[in-house]
């Protein structure tokens, strides 16, 4: 089922009588689950016409680097060969994804695209808005309820947001039909990426930044399916202990969420057929958490910098900026696990070596690294920079609502102390007190030895 809600007509171009119909793959880079896929599919059958699919692979998208590309490529791998056991046509082309879209569709009836929350992916569908000739209609896929629809504007905390979007829930946590294409678009004759040397396409893209791919997470539906019922089977019934960094109890799907992979609405689905005692957890770690975090950098533009927070930690972060700091990093030796803390040296290695780091060390990270800063938008901008460029799934919305939140976002001010003001603080005492951290330290130490 796809709810009116999560249909948006773009703009008031007609529909024209072209060769097919063109879906705008570009924040939802699956066959699997994917709504605004099955609506393209509908929409080719109604009009007696086959579906198109077009990816754009851009040079410019802030700080990706190979180790994104990487994955991204992977996963693209996956759809391409997914949509042509359902005789589709795939035309992945490395090019402005607006220009792309614009140029297939001068041949096209009409254009379907999925729906990015960032500011590049809203601008690029803009552009496409403002030179598109035939009808632009956006689908929703990436959330389990339409960001518009759970909430109208940005959301103060987790309290708040949790009410609105329960209530919407059983309304759409509903599976999705698989559409059958009737007219196979197989045969057409596009440009395309050979997938046979990705080394091949990523060379064509110029990246500066040379950060390494990882070998302990490969991109692609097919894998993130895997890992889910790996997940469900053997860590989710021990999910109330996630929080301990000497355990992995965790599910590990947010690279795959970050590059659209794999659809939230199919892990809640799987999530709620257990009887697992961690499946409320989990779902609101998914749901609610996650959905937050859209809801944050759809309604807030400044999402990626310290003007986001709410007024009561910018002004006591303000007041505090120039309190005496113990100790003091710059950005390189934070880069380099250059502290004299173990515990924070831990975490930074492992994001670097395997791309992900363990969700409860983020946030003693990012509340380090403001603590060990000259001043607080120095703090915020070196973490942001940090995550985006080490974490698969850093640059999306729930990198910049984590960020955020070390630095007082959706939580509450807290009693006042140095440096920190108000904002919540963590310390090495407390990690020490419930976790067994040395052995977290230990494991990665051997994992980058």
């Amino acid at each position: 089922m796809i709810h009116t809600e999560r249909i948006k007509k773009l703009n008031q171009k007609p529909l024209k009588e072209g060769d097919y119909v063109l879906y705008w793959m570009q924040a939802s880079p699956r066959t699997h689950c994917n709504h605004a896929l099955e609506y393209g599919i509908k929409k080719a059958n109604r009009l007696k016409k086959p579906l198109v699919v077009f990816f754009g692979i851009t040079k410019q998208f802030p700080e990706a680097n190979n180790r994104h590309y990487t994955f991204l490529l992977q996963g693209l791998q996956d759809v391409q060969n997914s949509l042509d056991k359902r005789g589709i046509k795939m035309a992945i082309q490395i090019v402005s994804p607006p220009k792309g879209a614009i140029e297939l569709a001068e041949n096209a009836s009409v254009v379907v695209v999925d729906k990015g929350y960032l500011t590049i992916q809203r601008e690029w569908v803009k552009k496409a808005i403002d030179w598109l000739k035939c009808s632009l209609i956006q689908v929703e896929t990436n959330v389990v309820v339409p960001v518009e629809t759970a909430s109208a504007k940005e959301e103060y905390s987790a309290a708040t947001f949790r009410r609105k979007i329960n209530k919407k829930l059983d309304e759409f946590l509903v599976p999705l039909k698989m559409e059958k294409l009737i007219t196979h678009s197989s045969d057409i004759n596009m440009d395309s990426c050979s997938f046979d040397d990705l080394h091949s396409i990523i060379s064509q893209l110029g990246l500066k930044s040379k950060v390494a791919p990882v070998s302990k997470y490969k991109g692609g539906t097919l894998n993130a399916i895997k890992l889910l019922g790996t997940f469900i089977k053997h860590r989710l019934d021990h999910f109330h202990d996630r929080n301990d960094p000497s355990t992995d109890y965790l599910s590990h799907m947010s690279p795959y969420l970050h590059f659209g992979q794999v659809s939230p609405l199919h892990i809640a689905l799987e999530i709620l057929k257990t009887k697992s005692p961690g499946k409320s957890t989990y779902l609101e770690e998914l749901i609610v958490r996650r959905e937050l975090a859209v809801n944050f950098v759809y309604h807030n533009p400044e999402y990626d910098n310290l003007k986001c927070l709410p007024d009561w930690a910018y002004k006591t972060l303000s007041k505090h900026q120039n309190d005496k700091r113990e100790y003091t990093y710059s950005f390189k030796e934070f880069e380099n696990a250059g502290t004299h803390d173990p515990y924070w040296n831990a975490a930074q290695l492992e994001m670097v070596h395997t791309g992900k780091m363990h969700g409860y060390m983020r946030m003693y990270w990012g509340k380090k690294i403001l603590e060990w800063t000259h001043d607080p938008e120095e703090a915020y901008q070196i973490a942001l920079k940090l995550n985006n460029k080490y974490e698969l799934d850093g640059r999306d919305p729930n990198a910049y609502a984590g960020v955020a939140w070390c630095f007082g976002k959706h939580d509450r001010a807290w009693k006042e102390r140095e440096i920190f003001g108000k904002v919540r603080y963590m310390n090495d005492r407390g990690l020490r007190r419930k976790f067994k951290i040395d052995s977290y330290v230990g494991a990665v130490n051997n994992l980058v030895s």
